[in-house]
């Protein structure tokens, strides 16, 4: 069950946002639990230039097969014209906890 889990990363530009994001993705059962973390420095290549900004990232525990969704969701709802969303498969962890987040999420059809 664990490769079918995944952590997505989703960097927002303020807390109320990333409350945004985490409420919509969790009603639609896209997403059995968030985390949202302030205060991130955020150091990247934008426009041929090297930026800088502090941001909140927004963690999502989710399925695999979820992500194209949680994507459509999130990029709707996002300030970002590019927003970074990213997905890490989920290796191992307590099973009763890996057990409740698929539990707790959309199922899939396919």
């Amino acid at each position: 069950m664990e490769h079918e889990l995944i952590v997505a990363f989703i960097s927002v530009a303020t807390a109320s946002e990333a409350e945004c994001l985490a409420q919509a993705l969790l009603a639609a059962r896209l997403a059995a639990c968030t985390n949202i973390i302030s205060g991130v420095s955020s150091s990247y290549w934008w426009q041929g230039r090297v930026e800088s900004a502090q941001e909140v990232l927004l963690v999502v525990k989710s399925r695999a097969a979820l992500l194209n969704e949680i994507t459509k969701c999130v990029t709707a709802l996002h300030s970002y014209d590019m927003p970074e969303i990213i997905a890490l498969p989920i290796a191992g962890g307590s099973a009763d906890y890996l057990k409740w987040v698929s539990d707790e999420t959309k199922q899939c059809s396919s």
